[in-house]
């Protein structure tokens, strides 16, 4: 291994765990813990070596520090060594990812970062990626920009010969990204059925490739019975539906990916898996390599699909390399080192995926950077609806076209409920018009919805409507384009004028709607509707109704801690004469938007013969942007406002309200919604009766209380809507829960009490030694019991991570829980979703009170809808089964489930797995039971 550079070499290395309890590693001599002053003077004022400076200086009580050359962090030379590669952002997670030894405590993990840098470096040296002249050349660049990693890097790269025929800065990865190549449509699939014996023997065989055992009995009967979606449909309307629960254990993505294979063999494109969380995509893609197992292939035949938003836009990218290229220094105007790390991660990505892929989410965060100029999805996604597809100068290259055409001919399509449904919906709306479909969902007619029991949910987000401060000012800068200083973007003008040539019609109608979209929220809208001084000052109709709206709210909502909600009607005087008149802006709006659509369609019809395939897909990309706005968006905002006019009735499928979100104690939003009652009926005629197979799974779809468990999933997954009855199915898990867990409910500890829970969860987790998750109903809840534990629990070797304390999003924070045996984390439902932590890393689960369905609005329309008590008790069931469900993994884990609301009812608990026993204990009592159960 080489030596590391010499200005490595004086750095000590610091780590800051929870607490704060601090560890220094000197370049020569044993690792130590030192004081929390020393460590503050050290990050401030000396070189060193940390794990994400931002979140050591939190730490520290310390602002997150400015990037500088005196602080080496060694999370940047691992996104420049290994990009596109995971590491969990601390000392700890790097340690794993490099196969180092495992680092106990502080100390070790301070220990740690120094052999971490020396191999990155080293293997930079020996093998960079993708060729050592662009790593070099990269590199230098950084160090020109002051990259305090500059210098060690350029000489890990010269310590062998390097070319000298790059000749660019190398942030220009746009120009060596490959590009994709047009084919010919694939046509519709076919519908030979798959026999359950075949699904069975393409089981053995996956399980074959993947090394593992035999499959369990459930396995088996899970794979042929689920190959039932993938028979012909027999009526149209009338697809072969499926509802199955299998037990955690059961191993079901395999289980359905043996009948989906064969059958995307035979007769696909292609069978679409859709999913809740970003989690589970990145799961089930890993375990297509079962099906696939050469990289290549799999490439081709399992592709991860999202929603634009998702991936990298190359010409944002360009725009953003360029900007900070103009501010070069670490204390320029614009991040050049994020860049840099940014290009390096395009250049090795699998598919561009910034949200959830292979980008490393913590990367924006490692340093003080101002939001508008870091290398962040934030700035470098396409989420602003401002594409100009073919006319973009990196069309052929770009990451989202790519994922759209490998969709339309991979045999697996490994997508979101978020994306399957919006898109359903958007298809189904062009097709009730005669419109052709976004060919991105025209091939859905076999779906696998796996946590298929967050389906209702998806459907309630994907078909409601929202006319916000933040929606409404997005359509003006969609349409108008960026109006503030230093803003990036494209409006219409720039991104049509040129397809509408010398059409006096459409010129105009674009004219008319630049001109109208002025009514809308401009640049400081939310200061002007809910300043600080109270004096509003409203500027345009729609500014003017929300800041009705909010009256409305002031007068009959009583604020949370995160905003405030009302009923819509009846409706102020102020509300009713303000909607009527946002009502006729939005109309102004629409009516040229509408003759813009119409102008583009007759060019496509007219000029049909001579349309270049580029200028085609171009006008294509438009149409489908209009038609999102002009034809379902502004008619969905001019209903709402319509019915508050003329003081309509409450319409009995609907739910309209006024809402206001808080942030720091402000009004920084507010908005008038309107949702479903029921969204199973759009859902129903949009994805599941155009569908010919349909699978809808879960480890929690049936409810044991009820007579008919699968019922209540019935009614939320659309099932009862179809004239047939869906196949069931129940496969239980194959762990011995009643050997290896324990149920326990705390009888004296006062759920309202933040002392009292706080103390409850620091002996729990230091009983168990560690490996406690801590899930709470509220943020201001957690964040309490954060400030009274974590110190506690550092003075005993266990670090504590927690959600909305901590600067990570809930991926990276898990990340970390999961590498670090003995850590804790605190979290709300957003990680108890996204948990799978398997082994000694996730063996107590922890929740502060019983999780009941938030009593807001649209809650009690359903609740009075759906069952009253029973569809609340039905919620609350399914959410401790599901958490439960992280806990217990693998068939050799081991774990502790503790409810502190002595309240609790029994009848909450009937949905976990056969064989726990729910016992009823006081608070000594689970600390014993829990410390003598993990120890053994």
């Amino acid at each position: 291994m080489s030596a590391p550079p010499p200005a490595l070499a004086l750095a000590p290395a610091l780590v800051v765990l929870p607490g704060p309890r601090c560890a220094l590693a000197p370049p020569e001599g044993p690792a130590a813990q030192i004081r929390p002053p020393d460590a503050r003077d050290l990050l401030q004022s000396a070189p060193v070596l940390v794990a994400h400076a931002a979140m050591t200086a939190r730490r520290l009580g310390l602002a997150p520090p400015p990037r500088t050359p005196r602080i080496f962090d060694v999370l940047e030379l691992f996104a420049f060594v290994r990009p596109a590669r995971f590491t969990a952002p601390s000392a700890a997670g790097l340690a794993q990812a490099l196969d180092l030894p495992a680092p106990a405590g502080g100390p070790e993990q301070a220990a740690s970062l120094h052999a971490a840098a020396c191999r990155l470096l080293a293997e930079l040296a020996a093998a960079p990626t993708p060729s050592r002249e662009e790593a070099l050349a990269l590199a230098e660049t950084l160090a020109r920009a002051g990259w305090p990693w500059g210098p060690a890097a350029i000489g890990a790269l010269r310590s062998q010969p390097a070319g000298n025929q790059f000749r660019s800065s190398g942030l220009d990865v746009w120009q060596r990204i490959p590009e994709w190549e047009a084919e010919a449509p694939p046509g519709e699939p076919g519908s030979r059925p798959v026999a359950p014996e075949a699904a069975q023997a393409r089981l053995r065989s996956l399980l074959e490739t993947a090394g593992l055992d035999e499959a369990r009995p459930a396995q088996r009967e899970y794979a042929a019975e689920t190959a039932h979606v993938f028979a012909p449909r027999e009526r149209e309307g009338e697809p072969n539906m499926m509802l199955a629960e299998a037990g955690t254990g059961v191993g079901k993505t395999l289980g359905y990916l043996a009948p989906a294979s064969l059958w995307a063999e035979a007769n696909g494109p292609a069978v679409w898996v859709s999913t809740y969380t970003r989690a589970l995509q990145r799961q089930i893609e890993r375990e297509s390599r079962a099906v696939y197992p050469d990289a290549a292939v799999r490439a081709k035949k399992a592709v991860v699909r999202k929603g634009r938003e998702n991936y990298l836009c190359l010409l944002n990218f360009q725009e953003q390399a360029n900007a900070a290229q103009m501010g070069v220094g670490v204390s320029g105007g614009g991040d050049l080192v994020g860049m840099g790390l940014a290009a390096r991660w395009a250049r090795a990505t699998r598919d561009g995926d910034m949200t959830g892929g292979d980008f490393p989410a913590w990367l924006p965060t490692l340093f003080a950077t101002p939001p508008a100029a870091q290398a962040s999805p934030a700035n470098l996604v396409d989420r602003r609806g401002e594409c100009v597809h073919a006319g973009c100068p990196h069309y052929r290259a770009c990451f989202v076209e790519k994922a759209i055409r490998g969709s339309r001919r991979a045999d697996l399509v490994i997508a979101n409920h978020a994306l399957v449904l919006s898109q359903a919906a958007f298809d189904g709306a062009r097709a009730a018009r005669g419109s052709k479909g976004d060919a991105e969902t025209t091939h859905l007619k076999r779906i696998v919805f796996d946590e298929g029991h967050h389906l209702f949910d998806a459907a309630d987000s994907a078909f409601s409507a929202a006319l916000s401060g933040q929606e409404a000012a997005e359509l003006r800068r969609w349409i108008r384009g960026p109006e503030g200083r230093g803003r990036r973007g494209r409006g219409l003008e720039n991104r049509l004028l040129d397809i509408l040539g010398d059409r006096e019609d459409a010129r105009e109608a674009l004219a008319r709607c630049i001109g109208a979209a002025s009514a809308l929220p401009g640049e400081g809208w939310s200061g002007r509707i809910a300043p600080p001084t109270g004096e509003v000052n409203p500027l345009g109709p729609v500014e003017a109704f929300l800041v009705a709206v909010l009256e409305q709210l002031r007068a009959r909502a009583a604020p949370s801690e995160v905003g405030m909600e009302c009923q819509a009607r009846p409706a102020l005087d102020l509300v009713r004469d303000t909607a009527r008149e946002a009502a006729a802006a939005l109309a102004a709006v629409e009516a040229p938007l509408l003759a813009l659509a119409r102008a583009l369609e007759d060019v496509m019809d007219a000029e049909a013969e001579t349309l270049s395939a580029s200028e085609r897909a171009r006008i294509e990309g438009a149409l489908r942007g209009l038609d999102r706005r002009a034809r379902m968006q502004l008619p969905a905002w001019r209903a709402m406002l319509q019915a508050i006019d003329e003081g309509a009735e409450d319409d009995p499928d609907f739910v309209d309200w006024f809402d206001a979100h808080f942030m720091f104690g402000r009004v920084v939003d507010a908005a008038c919604r309107r949702h479903w009652i029921d969204p199973t009926e759009p859902l129903t005629n949009a994805v599941i009766a155009p569908a010919h197979g349909v699978l809808v799974t879960s480890a929690t779809l049936a409810d044991p209380t009820l007579e008919d468990p699968f019922a209540l999933a019935e009614m939320r997954t659309g099932a009862a809507r179809l004239p047939e009855r869906p196949k069931t199915l129940k496969v239980g898990s194959p762990f011995d829960y009643a050997a290896n867990a324990r149920a326990l409910v705390v009888t004296d500890v006062s759920k309202d009490d933040a002392r009292q829970i706080a103390a409850a969860m620091r002996e729990l987790f230091l009983a168990a030694g560690g490996g406690g998750l801590g899930l709470f109903t509220a943020i201001r809840r957690l964040r309490a019991v954060h400030e009274r534990i974590a110190a506690p629990l550092a003075d005993r070797g266990l670090a504590l991570y927690a959600q909305h304390v901590d600067p990570l999003e809930v991926g990276a924070l898990v990340d970390i829980f999961r590498a670090e045996e003995d850590a804790c984390l605190l979290g709300t439902d957003a990680v108890r979703d996204g948990v799978d932590v398997p082994g000694r890393s996730l063996r107590l689960l922890v929740f502060d009170r019983i999780p009941w369905p938030r009593p807001d609005i649209l809650h009690k329309a359903r609740r009075a809808r759906f069952g009253n008590k029973s569809y609340d008790d039905a919620i609350a069931r399914a959410r401790i089964a599901q958490a439960f469900g992280r806990l217990i993994r693998r068939a050799d884990d081991r774990g502790c489930f503790v409810m502190l609301d002595a309240s609790s009812p029994t009848r909450l608990f009937s949905g976990l797995p056969e064989g726990v026993e729910l016992k009823r204990v006081t608070l000594v009592e689970a600390i014993e039971t829990v410390g003598a159960f993990l120890a053994a």
